[in-house]
């Protein structure tokens, strides 16, 4: 009984160790970084995992010197859904786009209405917009007025 208890520990010990499948890499390229600060590299392994990336230094030696990366990915999601992904990164930030990715609901059309007209009949600068007329003169003499009115007043 004790040798059974043993001989099924190690067994167990066994194929607890074992390895992952290893998924090979079918294709790699990679070239870069160059000279001039670009590059570029590619990616295919065994199930199916595509992936590529080129960059390069926009406005090199000015103060707006910026890398911009450009590259896709593909995969299938373990519900079999297949996924493509294209993206840019530059000074603009990162800038996926996929199918998978989610969207934004529709504007309704009334704010849709909204915002085309306020396009069409923009507001005039400072410079354009009628100035409204201030009257003042009225409110120092009223003030004035009710000032003398109080110091007159015998208590």
């Amino acid at each position: 009984m004790i040798n059974a208890v043993i001989v099924l520990s190690l067994v167990a010990a066994s194929l607890a160790q074992q390895p992952a499948d290893v998924i090979p890499i079918v294709r790699y390229e990679n070239e870069g970084v160059n000279a001039d600060g670009s590059y570029q590299w590619s990616l295919e392994t065994g199930n199916g995992i595509v992936a590529q990336e080129q960059g390069q230094i926009k406005n090199g030696g000015s103060e707006n010197e910026a890398v911009e990366v450009q590259g896709s990915f593909q995969y299938q999601a373990p519900d079999g859904t297949p996924i493509s992904m294209n993206y840019i990164a530059n000074e603009g930030g990162f800038q996926p786009q996929g199918d998978h990715l989610p969207t934004p609901p529709p504007i309704p059309p009334a704010i849709q209405r909204a915002l085309e007209w306020i396009a069409a009949h923009p507001e005039p600068e400072d410079a354009q917009r009628p100035q409204r007329e201030v009257h003042t003169k009225a409110a120092p003499q009223l003030f004035q007025k009710k000032l003398h009115q109080g110091f007159n007043r015998r208590f």
